[in-house]
């Protein structure tokens, strides 16, 4: 029962002829104040201009023809041409105490389902995860999960870097410098560890090559004293003492022949990695044997993290799986015109962007452009999906316009390919979020942080818990906050990640909602009666306070919040939802007296509110990835 649909409905049959029924049907909003009504129709401006007649006019007369029954009454013309709806509280009452009895709570589902795939979180295996994994997997989970809700068939793709070049640097690592001691103890550790010793010599010679360069220039300038000084901190990085005083030229010479062995030393780590990788993909049973050996380890790794998140995936299909489905899509790609051969590289031009798209190397390997373009591929062949939606970050906005304008030419037009991109998770001082030492955050050690930060408030404020109630919920309300800030905002905004904000129980958090949500239940306890009782007495709803009804009209709105939400893919919007049905739900506690109500009618009548209110919030949080509490 999507209220705000059957109203744009009822305005879209009462356009004036010369009017555009979808764009004046999609005027219809809720209203902001609720003085002004329930919802504004406010499509009568734009349409009275294209008319050119009078704003007023064309209100009035639209008002004359709509036919809101039984929702609501004729709308008022309001201001330069508004119209004003406020629907029928006897048609509220009796939606509601349908609702009341119905575990859908009004969302229908479709005529028409879609089969909907969400890409995300798609970490690299071989790596732990950390903070930069938090936002597509919280936001992807989320989307998942609302789509699902409405009555779409979805498929949760975890699209795995199981086959790139940090394979190769581990693969180097463990002959040349594994710890088979630390890796019996820790698996995933001694990996991640043998990572990052090729990664930093690899990216420590970039450094230094630049640096080495911009030294060398400026001895040539003769600029001794910027020379020396460069120098010194080039020295600061091979290990070799120089003084950046005095003549000092002499120790600079030390430190540039350090240098220079660093550098050789990275480039060699470097070819060394590429070749393991080649090696790896090229079949090599030593190579392959290992990866075998390493994946269960490195997917054990995730799937934990996973499993406490409450995230799950219907499908895991990493880059392997579709590394060898890539020269038949270079090849079909070349017959069908569109490939073709540049300064040696096989690419796709695209007007979507200047830079072609690669889809081979030079060097005849290929790359993710070319793993990507196999994956659609794949899934149409297999799914047939209506919509796909790729949940990354906004950096990586140009390669999928490019990716899906490639798809669309090669045949994959049918298919509606969505960006999901979303900003950066920043610290305090508006950088990217990292430790003090300057180091990305691992995801488990933030989520132990979250849990901890909750627990001191839960011990508080928790007095009549048991500790193994106060863990449970500190866990719970954890958790709930890292997903509650990230999906709040705006995805497409960067956001400040703030440990006082994100656990305050007394603002736009986590833990506000599971907190009113918990008062909905302590009421049932209070009142030595449950949710179920009330639903079997089937009360009638009365909304006579203004507290009353507009609880009850925020509780009808769910369906088409759900339905915005999916059509935006903006998880804030179901967010800021419920946060409105939570302030709503206050004034309504202090308002209107549940137990202490004036007669038992209206006691159920309220409890069958308070029952609404909490099943709703329930419901919102778990299509958010957050559980709750009924005793906080």
């Amino acid at each position: 029962m999507n209220l705000l649909e059957r109203l744009r409905q009822s305005f879209a049959a009462a356009t004036p002829e010369g009017g555009d029924r979808a764009a004046f049907a999609a005027a219809v909003r809720p209203s902001g104040d609720a003085k002004f009504g329930d919802y504004q129709a406010n499509g009568c401006m734009a349409l009275a201009k294209a008319l050119k007649k009078n704003p007023r006019d064309v209100a009035a007369e639209v008002a004359r023809s709509v036919d809101l029954e039984p929702l609501a009454t004729s709308p008022e013309v309001a201001g330069p041409g508004f119209l004003n709806v406020r629907l029928r509280d006897e048609w509220l009452s009796s939606a509601l105490e349908r609702v009341l009895q119905d575990s859908a709570l009004g969302v229908a589902p479709p005529e028409t389902p879609k089969t909907v795939v969400v890409d995300f979180s798609s970490p690299n295996v071989a790596k732990p995860m950390h903070v930069g994994h938090v936002r597509s997997t919280v936001i992807g989970d989320s989307l998942a999960r609302i789509f699902a809700a409405l009555g779409h068939k979805v498929i949760r793709d975890n699209h795995l870097g199981d086959w790139g070049s940090q394979f190769g640097m581990i693969l180097w690592g463990w002959k040349n410098h594994r710890d088979e001691q630390a890796y019996a103890v820790d698996p995933v550790g001694e990996l991640a560890r043998l990572y990052r010793l090729a990664a930093d010599q690899i990216k420590r010679a970039e450094v230094l090559q630049e640096e080495y360069k911009a030294a060398i220039r400026l001895k040539r300038e003769g600029n001794l004293d910027k020379a020396i000084s460069l120098f010194a901190q080039i020295s600061s990085r091979s290990d070799v003492p120089v003084s950046p005083s005095g003549p000092g030229f002499a120790e600079s010479v030390l430190a540039f022949e350090e240098t220079e062995r660093l550098i050789e030393r990275g480039k060699d780590v470097e070819e060394k990695t590429r070749a393991e990788t080649v090696k790896l993909h090229s079949g090599d049973p030593e190579n392959r044997a290992l990866w075998d050996q390493f994946m269960p380890h490195c997917l054990a790794a995730l799937h934990q993290i996973y499993d406490r998140l409450g995230v799950t995936f219907d499908v895991e299909l990493g880059e392997s799986f579709y590394d060898p489905m890539l020269a038949d899509v270079v090849t079909d790609l070349e017959h069908k015109g569109l490939a073709v051969e540049s300064q040696g590289a096989t690419v796709v031009f695209t007007e979507e962007t200047e830079a072609p798209f690669i889809v081979r190397k030079r060097d005849g390997a290929f790359n993710y452009a070319t793993t990507d373009l196999a994956t659609i591929q794949y899934r149409e062949q297999n799914w047939q999906p209506d919509e796909v939606l790729y949940v990354v970050d906004h950096r990586q906005s140009d390669h999928f316009k490019q990716l899906f304008a490639v798809a669309r030419r090669w045949g994959y037009d049918r298919t509606d390919f969505q960006h999901v991109a979303f900003g950066t998770i920043l610290g305090t001082d508006r950088r990217p979020f990292k430790t003090r030492a300057g180091d990305v955050i691992g995801l488990e050690s933030l989520l132990d942080e979250s849990v901890q930060q909750a627990r001191k408030i839960v011990d508080e404020n928790s007095g009549e818990l048991s500790p193994e109630e106060r863990q449970h919920v500190s866990e719970v309300v954890g958790l709930g906050a890292i997903k509650y800030a990230d999906l709040s905002q705006n995805r497409m905004s960067d956001y400040v990640f703030d440990w006082a904000k994100m656990l305050a129980t007394n603002g736009n958090s986590g833990a506000y909602l599971q907190y009113a949500y918990a008062r909905t239940q302590s009421i049932f306890r209070k009142g030595e009666t449950t949710p179920e009782a009330i639903r079997q007495l089937a009360p009638t709803i009365v909304l006579t306070h203004p507290a009353e009804r507009g609880l009850g009209l925020r509780v009808l709105r769910l369906p088409e919040t759900l339905e915005m939400t999916a059509s935006e893919l903006k998880p804030n919007i179901l967010t800021d939802y419920l946060f409105d049905l939570a302030n709503q739900f206050s004034t309504f506690f202090v308002e209107c007296p549940v137990l202490k109500a004036e007669s038992p009618e209206r006691r159920n009548s309220r409890l069958a509110l308070c029952d609404l209110t909490g099943r709703v919030l329930k419901r919102g949080l778990n299509l958010l990835g957050i559980d709750v509490v009924d005793r906080m």
